[in-house]
């Protein structure tokens, strides 16, 4: 079981406020973990609990690849975000995720704003992604799509043998916080051709107001487009089997986390030479934006570090070719490497 590999699972419930939630630290070996905050309508427990999971696993590897000095770990709170949240019900998920003392650390996530967790902070002092009045960085989709961008670069060098982007066509899933930043910085600063998607007509109307993209109705009509690299930037298992043998590209590369559906999906794509960079590898920009606060942030630091996934990518696709392996393989060995290296960096009890 996967649980088997976490260090700590812990269920918190306060009936007066209606909360439901988690937390999942799968490993403190590089320090305390840090992981965002997610809110979402789960279909049952046991939907709940595989998502903190799979999130807390991937964060371990994500930060580790990042060369952040934390493990990885996450929080989920079962409720609908455009219904269920109160000031109450995040002040009571502060005071659960007090509970632990520092040995995870919050951060933003699909469901979450920084509004919310500005209120999370007033009862739990491990909490990041505040607003910048609040002593946080804000909305941490700025390096996210920052790092994406970088990673797309990294990709583009492995594959074609330079790092421009200029005249190539990316698709883009998702035109939220992430998305939007993501077709800007491709459209203005390096010459691509951009089609997306998202089924909000607001988030759409966002990005035309920005930059000259090509709109297409669905994700399915846009996995079928003859793209270059393909991005997913919404929720996970984006990547199902049938999207894969759907998919008119030569790259995945997106700020979704958990994309793949499953593990069968990475080989089926390697089969018909579509190469996927590993989500936790390219979409570190968040969690190196949220980590930069704790020491006092500095974006032109932040930035710095984020700008590394370039040769973080880089070095991760050439081992994977050099090797005969999946990519998503050669992430996880060197996540897992790195993890082994700095093994005991964090007292993990008291």
């Amino acid at each position: 079981m996967i649980i088997d590999e976490h260090e700590q699972v812990v269920f918190g419930r306060d009936p007066r406020t209606g909360l439901r939630a988690m937390v999942a630290i799968h490993s403190t070996a590089l320090g305390p973990s840090l992981g965002g905050c997610r809110m979402r309508p789960y279909a049952d427990e046991d939907a709940m609990v595989t998502d903190a999971l799979l999130l807390s696993k991937a964060m371990s590897y994500k930060n580790a690849l990042a060369g952040l000095p934390h493990g990885g770990g996450k929080a989920v709170i079962w409720g609908d975000p455009s219904r269920d949240k109160s000031r109450e019900l995040f002040l009571a998920m502060g005071e659960f995720i007090a509970t632990l003392g520092g040995r995870y650390i919050t951060a933003g996530d699909v469901g979450t704003t920084v509004a919310d967790l500005d209120v999370i902070r007033e009862t739990n002092p491990w909490t990041t992604g505040r607003s910048p009045e609040k002593g946080g960085s804000g909305d941490t989709g700025i390096l996210t799509a920052y790092g994406i961008q970088q990673a797309m670069r990294a990709v583009a060098k492995h594959l074609w043998g330079s790092d421009s982007l200029e005249g190539k066509t990316v698709g883009i899933a998702g035109a939220g916080k992430v998305g939007r930043r993501l077709a800007e910085h491709l459209v203005k600063e390096e010459g691509a051709q951009v089609i997306i998607t998202d089924p909000s007509p607001a988030a759409i109307a966002s990005v035309v107001e920005l930059v000259p993209v090509e709109v297409v109705s669905s994700t399915d009509e846009l996995i079928t487009r003859p793209l270059d690299i393909y991005s997913p930037n919404a929720l996970g298992h984006a990547l199902t089997m049938d999207v894969a043998e759907a998919l008119e590209c030569t790259a995945v590369c997106g700020a979704a986390n958990n994309q793949l559906a499953s593990p069968e999906v990475a080989v089926r794509l390697a089969e018909r030479d579509i190469l996927y960079a590993p989500d936790y590898l390219v979409n570190c920009g968040g969690v190196v934006q949220a980590a930069e606060e704790i020491p006092g942030f500095d974006m032109d630091r932040a930035r710095a570090r984020v700008g590394k996934v370039y040769d973080t990518t880089l070095r991760v696709l050439e081992r994977a070719q050099r090797e005969g392996i999946l990519p998503e393989q050669a992430a996880a060995e060197e996540a897992e490497e790195r993890m082994a290296a700095g093994a005991g960096a964090f007292r993990r009890f008291d």
